[in-house]
């Protein structure tokens, strides 16, 4: 058997790489939390198509319908949050929603509409990157299409922030919670 030798200081650079190493796969993750499992999210645009001009700033800025299955046994409530990472301010909110109930399947197109923030009573809305509480659709600058995430997550505790509360906040709530995740992007450009 052949013994290998390690001073001090090979001990210490070996340390300091593998903090180093470590340090960085840390910082390659996203702001929002890693869910555990991946169910199906659908919607009126498949993953990876254009988002119809109806859920846009360019049409009647309504959400899209959203359909999910696949979701755990154990979900007690889900929470959406839709973004733009694309966005030349760096990544933009488009709507938080949360409080869903465990035995949703679906979000009916509409829930949330442009500076309206409906929603069914039971559900609670967040600040979006415009300062409002609601959906706000895609209004990208002229130029290649963007990138919209849906990403909706299943919890096994309810949440306990009030709305108005920011992706931040949101995804504070949800870190320890998340079961699983469903997730479609669609792109808009003009």
């Amino acid at each position: 058997m052949v013994g290998v030798h390690f001073d001090a200081t090979s001990l210490e650079m070996l340390a300091v790489a593998v903090l180093a190493v470590a340090g960085m796969l840390g910082c390659s993750r996203s702001a929002a939390p890693e869910a555990a499992t991946r169910f199906a999210l659908g919607s009126a645009f498949a993953d990876g198509a254009t988002i119809p001009v109806k859920y846009t700033a360019d049409g009647e800025n309504i959400s899209p319908p959203l359909t999910w299955s696949g979701a755990p046994a154990a979900t007690k409530e889900f929470a959406l949050i839709v973004d733009d990472p694309d966005a030349p301010a760096g990544t933009w909110d488009h709507w938080l929603i949360w409080r869903i109930p465990a035995g949703a399947t679906e979000l009916k197109e509409g829930l949330s509409a442009h500076r309206k923030g409906v929603a069914p009573p039971e559900m609670v809305q967040g600040k979006n990157s415009w300062g409002h509480n609601g959906y706000e659709g895609p209004e990208p600058p002229a130029g290649k299409p963007h990138r919209y995430y849906f990403r909706l997550y299943a919890l096994d505790a309810p949440l306990d922030i009030a709305g108005g509360a920011d992706k931040a906040a949101l995804i504070k709530a949800m870190n320890g919670h998340i079961l699983a995740e469903g997730e479609l992007m669609g792109k808009y450009g003009k």
